[in-house]
């Protein structure tokens, strides 16, 4: 059981994480750290996070077979421990006896521990001599004062003494009975008994949890047992001689006591043996000689026991996982690295407890695969496996790098060259050990639980060795080689107890371990993992190689290879040496060379040469020391077979040296032609570094270009000279030149750099070893850049800003293309400058000054840095802002009361705020309505006093600007007074003239514009019917006189109109009757409103002349609306039909115009409707007295033919009434015709009632008149029928012209039955029909097959059967 309770962590090794650019050398990194990391013997390297190599192995394909390991063993004095334990155990079971542990204070004795401290203190006889028991208790461990030294020397006594007095040989030595009395009488003379033994049944009272670990002799009891063995007995009366005799006495008595050797039948008294023996031992017995023979047999070397299970990657895991949760109880990955370390090292160190664990070691990735890729040809390599393949941390590749010594060597040597492989478990370790040749190794964690590791640097490897066979010269006894057989392990704490420097570090997966050369090292896994190892040596491990090679040699150890066949296999090819290798090989070659010229100096006669590269390695090693020969060996023709190295010549045979022959490769000669090849590559880099220190210590005036460097650089990495400091400096040198170099090249090509780094970066130009083509530009750069500093200076400190200077500065600023600090400053300042520039422009132009130009400018200056000027304008804006505001609001609501303010206020304010600098808006507007106010006043007052009146629209125009206008004005009540009866009289006439629904203006009646919607009308008909017509003389109908203004000059415009219209409506009436001659194609010509042809019943207007469809104009009003026939027995003004465009007013009575005239007299207002009636009513005037109307109708003749008419009119009156007396008397005699049969009855056909102007018994014309007479009255009906006026005297010669009218239709109706008889030859004409119209009923009298059909005199109509007529006809 260890004496240590606790293990202490040691201290942690150095971990190091390069950068990208020191990871991209791997051997030149781990050169760059070894100052550091030799130090600790092992360290660890962190890759950047992005290097993560893919796992390249088949893991479905992956088996191995794992080593067993039991912790107990592995630790040197646990080993040490159970290895007396097995002698102690061994010894007692020759001499029949079974030995069981005993226990001391409730532990079990620790039977190694007590024999060191017994034989420390002078041996079993001194220390009961001089009764140190207590002591040894005590050094044991044990409290004082329980008797426990008397029960230690109990122990001792029954159980280690015996066995120390065979190993002492006394047992051997005895001879004679007196040896044997005087042990006797010794142990007499004791105060306890020697031999008291347990009895053979006594219960085991050791804890039940103590097992036996195997099945070899070791502790298995508490007690010595006695077992049944037979004896020998002789009775004396049989042999006279005696066949057995005791070979220490010589004696034959006590044949009871004298024993037999189950091994050699030697006899022995159990009273002469050495301790002697009470009893007879009841098993197999040994004899002191078989005993020593037996114990002296040599053990076996120890080591460790393949499993009997064969693994794959899965199955390994899952029982690792499963071992290492069921031992701490918990989930692996929540176990504590500390915990696990701990453990580890309490199981090692304990006898009682025994784990077994397995470990996956030495697995040659050459027959499973390594876990990086590799290009092997058995697989493709996907994605960035390629980048790793390729990577100098492949452990594939890291053995044969350039400047690897190994890459010399031809052969793959499995383990150092060619990786392996380590799946391991928890507890799983791997003990102290150096690698082979003392050579570099790395340890990569592909993926798992972290690894453990403990090193100690070369400087302590002797004294570790020291340490080791001071604690454990047993295990070094029997195997001088033990630490290289990697079964052994130390406690750390145990190591540095004894001052062995001892550092650890846990290995995470992802991290590499690296030991140094001759660094010993030792750990174990946390857990399941994977690791990958391989070694490799660089040019400073040529001496530890050459060391290590005669380290060997005192060992008798095989080497790997021959370190003198690696040496000069480099020197023969020195120009495919790294510079810093060749010169290590060149002081090694110096050095073997010197011991092999001393060493061929024996006095050897014969000799030969010998190919040693050729023979196989076990051929050529020597007999004695085992090393690989290569240089030279020497053998003898008496053992042709063997052969010896020269430093062990004496060791070969007896012969004389004459008799030996000198095997070498290379004669003594040829070494100085391969030095000398090693030395020029080495002495090369001197000749270089020469050159280098003197161009990088080059004055101003010396220094070389910048080419001439590159060169030196580009030579050194082409003889692969070693990365030293002046190479890295030279590296360095150029890289700056060239970075600085670059960075001229972009500051001439416009890239910009700080002031502070211009200047910094001339300096370095101008330090560095080489020549820039660029510096004089950059320092002609510098230059302008300190021209601008003071330029830029004095410009910042003028009181008021310049920006064109300001400006100007800027733009040169900008040019450098140099980071200036004075830039933002002077941008700062022109911003300033420019504001205030635009704040003076302001103020000097009030008239766009306004207040968002005000807000804006205060805005833009708050967000300026300081400056008083700045300051002091924003003061001046805010007080002008602040002002015109004040003033706007003021304006805004003199503009906005209600009523509006006098003129004179008003001016009082527009005066006062005339001084403000600004555009005021409400001020402005608040003038400018005081200016149209006092013109809009100015203009009244000459209205006013004007000698004419205004017209309307000036009025009215006048008001809607004084309504505008936000001012007081006295004169517009009374403007608005003379609009207001203008407007109502307007309204008057309007009612009086109008129609309801009406279209027309009141312009429009009273102007002689009554053609103007008919010419459009009378053109086409013209052009189609009679092509000489040009209506365009009626063109200057269209104007209207409402923009005359001059009284005498509107009269003079109707006069001139009235006489056009006239000649128009001649024009217009002739072009309508000409449409009666065209019989012929009468489809083609064009009638009523609408502008189609003939159809249904048509009116012809009595003014144009021109025919209507009844569906399209308004009938002519009857009086009664009733019957057409009794409706014209009426007054026959209703019947006279007039057109829409003829008839376009009510036509009132001249009374009623003439009562409005008189009322328009009163206004004093121009109206344009005013003018057009009082012209229109002197025309009438005119017409009804100037045009001699009355005058005509005073003459005889007519005044007859009023008289006949009135006559005429009084007997059609009497006979509507007898008609009506019929009608009445009819209607009372129905009810009694009904009585009678309807044949009896003979009802007369009702026939179709004509339309006579006078009784039915008269036909027309009525009256006769001259044609003078006649053309008279109906030029005057014509002119008449113009006006839109009703005159009594129209109606008369109304009545006179129909009383007078002959049929002159017939000629044209016939034309016209004729045409529809040949259009239309099948159509069926009814006898009668009648057609009635939309609003009121009139009758159509289709032409009668006897006769001409009577036609009414006062309502033409035309009846035609077109092909499309508006609605069926009726046949009654």
């Amino acid at each position: 059981m260890s004496v240590f309770a606790e293990f202490v962590p040691p201290p942690e090794c150095p971990v190091f994480e390069p950068s990208w650019e020191d990871f991209s050398d791997p051997l030149g990194f781990i050169n760059k750290i070894r100052p550091i990391a030799e130090k600790t013997g092992i360290c660890k390297i962190r890759p950047p996070e992005d290097w993560q190599p893919p796992f390249a192995c088949d893991v479905r394909n992956f088996r191995f077979t794992p080593r067993i390991q039991r912790l107990n063993e592995l630790e040197a004095l646990t080993r040490v421990k159970l290895n007396f334990l097995d002698q102690i155990a061994k010894f007692w079971e020759l001499q029949g006896s079974k030995i069981r542990f005993p226990h001391v204070e409730r532990k079990i004795l620790d039977l190694y521990r007590l024999s060191k401290i017994v034989s420390s203190e002078g041996g079993f006889e001194t220390v009961c001599k001089e009764k140190r028991w207590s002591k040894v208790s005590s050094r044991m461990g044990y409290p004082s004062g329980r008797g426990t030294g008397s029960l230690l020397r109990s122990h001792y006594e029954r159980i280690l003494y015996p066995y120390e007095l065979f190993q002492s040989g006394a047992t051997l030595t005895v001879s004679g009975p007196d040896v044997a009395r005087d042990f006797l009488l010794f142990h007499l003379s004791m105060p306890f008994c020697f031999v008291s033994g347990y009895p053979a049944t006594r219960e085991n009272k050791e804890p039940k949890g103590l097992k036996i670990f195997d099945a070899s002799p070791k502790m298995v009891g508490l007690e010595i047992c006695f077992l049944s063995v037979t004896v020998l007995l002789i009775p004396a009366s049989v042999l006279q001689i005696d066949l057995y005799f005791c070979l220490v006495c010589g004696r034959g008595d006590e044949e009871d006591r004298l024993l037999l050797c189950d091994g050699c039948d030697d006899s022995y008294h159990t009273f002469c043996l050495i301790p002697p023996l009470q009893d007879v031992p009841k098993g197999d017995w040994r004899c002191p000689k078989c005993v020593a023979e037996e114990c002296s047999k040599p053990r076996e070397a120890f080591g460790f026991e393949q499993a009997g299970k064969e693994y794959s990657l899965q199955s390994f895991g899952e029982m690792a996982d499963q071992f290492k949760s069921d031992y701490f109880n918990m989930p692996v990955h929540m176990v504590p690295t500390e915990l696990v370390e701990k453990e580890f090292w309490r199981l090692v160190s304990s006898i009682e407890e025994d784990v077994i664990v397995e470990y996956g070691a030495d697995i040659s990735s050459k027959e499973v695969g390594s876990g990086f890729p590799v290009r092997d040809g058995k697989r493709r390599l996907l994605g960035d496996e390629e980048e790793y393949a390729n990577s100098g941390w492949n452990l594939n590749n890291m053995p044969v790098l350039e400047q690897s010594v190994l890459t010399h060597i031809n052969v793959d040597i499995s383990g150092m060259k060619v990786p392996w492989l380590y799946v391991g478990m928890c507890f799983s370790s791997f003990c102290w050990h150096i690698e082979d040749h003392w050579s570099y190794s790395i340890n990569f964690l592909h993926w798992g639980e972290p690894k453990t590791w403990y090193g100690v640097p070369a400087s302590a490897a002797e004294q570790l060795e020291a340490v080791m066979k001071k604690l454990a010269p047993e295990l070094f006894d029997s195997q001088p080689d033990l630490l290289h057989q990697l079964v052994t392990i130390m406690n750390p704490n145990v190591l540095m107890e004894h001052g062995v420097p001892v550092y650890r570090t846990n290995q995470c997966a992802g991290e590499f371990v690296v030991t140094f050369p001759r660094a010993y090292h030792s750990g174990f896994n946390q857990g399941y993992n994977f690791a990958e190892a391989v070694n490799f040596c660089t040019a400073d491990w040529l001496p530890m190689g050459r060391q290590c090679v005669a380290h060997y040699r005192r060992l008798h150890r095989y080497c790997v290879f021959s370190h003198e066949e690696l040496l000069c296999k480099m020197a023969a090819d020195p120009e495919s040496l790294d510079v810093e290798l060749a010169t290590s090989v060149f002081k090694e070659m110096g050095e073997t060379m010197e011991e092999e010229t001393k060493l061929r100096q024996a006095g050897v006669l014969s000799s030969e040469q010998e190919v040693f590269e050729l023979l196989p390695d076990d051929e050529r090693q020597c007999y004695k020391c085992k090393t690989t020969c290569f240089l030279s060996a020497l053998t003898c023709s008496c053992s042709p077979d063997r052969l010896v190295c020269l430093h062990h010549a004496a060791d070969l045979c007896d012969c004389p040296h004459g008799n030996k022959c000198l095997r070498y490769r290379y004669d003594l000669e040829e070494f100085p032609a391969m030095l000398y090849g090693v030395k020029t590559r080495a002495q090369s880099y001197d000749t270089w570094s020469k050159r280098v220190t003197e161009a990088l210590s080059a004055d101003q005036k010396n220094k070389k270009d910048l080419i001439e460097l590159k060169v030196l650089l580009e030579d050194a990495e082409d003889r692969k000279y070693p990365e030293k400091t002046l190479f890295r400096r030279l590296r360095e040198m150029v890289k700056e030149a060239e970075t600085c170099s670059s960075v001229a090249q972009l500051l001439c090509n416009r890239t910009k750099l700080t002031v502070d780094e211009l200047k910094a970066f001339v300096d370095q130009l101008y330090r560095l070893p080489c020549i820039i083509s660029q510096a004089r530009q950059v320092k002609e750069l510098l230059e302008k850049v300190e021209e601008f500093h003071e330029r830029a200076q004095a410009a910042l400190s003028d009181e008021m800003p310049d920006s064109s200077k300001l400006q100007a500065l800027l733009d040169l600023g900008s040019g450098l293309d140099v980071e200036l600090p004075e830039l933002p400053r002077l941008k700062q300042e022109l911003q300033q400058a420019r504001w205030l520039d635009e704040v003076r422009v302001t103020l000097a132009e009030p008239h766009r000054f306004t207040l968002e130009l005000m807000k804006r400018l205060i805005d833009s200056g708050v967000g300026l840095a300081p400056h008083h000027a700045v300051e002091k304008a924003m003061a001046e804006l805010q007080e002008i802002l602040t002002v015109s505001e004040r003033w706007e609001d003021k304006a805004r609501a003199c503009l906005q009361a209600r009523p509006p303010h006098s003129l004179v206020t008003l001016e009082s304010i527009v005066i006062e705020a005339r001084n403000i600098p600004a555009y005021l808006p409400n001020i402005l507007a608040l003038r400018e309505a005081l200016q149209k106010a006092k013109d809009w006043t100015v203009k009244v007052e000459a209205i006013q006093s004007g000698s004419s009146y205004a017209y309307l629209e000036q009025l009215e125009s006048l008001l809607a600007r004084g309504r505008s206008i936000p001012v007081r004005l006295d004169p517009l009540a009374h403007v608005e007074s003379q609009v207001a009866a203008a407007r109502a009289w307007r309204e008057r006439t309007g009612r009086t003239f109008l129609k309801k629904n009406s279209t027309y203006t009141l312009l429009q009646v009273g102007c002689l514009g009554t053609v103007k919607s008919k010419r459009k009308r009378v053109k086409e008909l013209m052009e189609k019917e009679r092509g000489g017509f040009d209506p365009d003389a009626l063109s200057d109908l269209e104007e209207c006189p409402e923009e005359v203004r001059d009284p005498s000059t509107v009269v003079a415009a109707y006069k001139s109109k009235e006489q056009k219209e006239v000649e128009s409506i001649h024009s217009l009436r002739a072009a309508n009757l000409a449409k009666m001659a065209m019989a012929d194609r009468i489809e083609e010509v064009k009638f009523c409103l609408c502008r189609k042809t003939a159809s249904g019943f048509m009116l012809q207007c009595e003014l144009c002349k021109d025919w209507f469809h009844g569906a399209c104009v308004p009938l002519p009003k009857t009086g009664s609306q009733k019957k057409l026939g009794m409706s014209l027995q009426s007054n026959s003004k209703d019947s006279k039909f007039l057109c829409p465009l003829c008839q376009r007013s009510r036509r009132p009575r001249l009374e009623t115009i003439l009562s409005l005239l008189v009322s328009l007299q009163k206004l004093p207002v121009r109206l344009p409707e005013g003018e057009a009636l009082q012209c229109l009513t002197e025309r009438a005037m005119s017409w009804q007295v100037g045009d001699q109307a009355r005058q005509a109708l005073a003459t005889d003749e007519l005044s007859s033919a009023l008289a006949k008419l009135s006559v005429l009119s009084q007997r059609m009156v009497e006979q509507a009434a007898r008609e009506k007396t019929e009608k009445i008397i009819n209607a009372e005699l129905i009810p009694i015709l009904t009585t009678f049969p309807i044949s009896d009855i003979s009802t007369p056909k009702k026939q179709p009632r004509k339309t006579p102007l006078v009784p039915r018994s008269l036909e027309p014309p009525v009256l006769e008149l001259s044609p003078q007479a006649k053309a008279q009255l109906e030029e005057l009906m014509m002119l008449g029928d113009l006006l839109e006026v009703s005159l009594d005297e129209t109606q008369h010669i109304w009545r006179i012209l129909q009383a007078t009218h002959p049929p002159s239709e017939e000629r044209f109706l016939q034309v016209m039955e004729v045409g529809a008889k040949r259009q239309q030859p099948r159509q069926r004409l009814s006898e009668r029909a009648w057609t009635k119209g939309r609003t009121r009923r009139s009758w159509t009298f289709p032409p009668s097959t006897t006769g001409p059909e009577p036609r009414t005199p006062m309502m033409r109509t035309l009846c035609v059967h077109p092909r499309t007529a508006r609605g069926p006809a009726k046949t009654r």
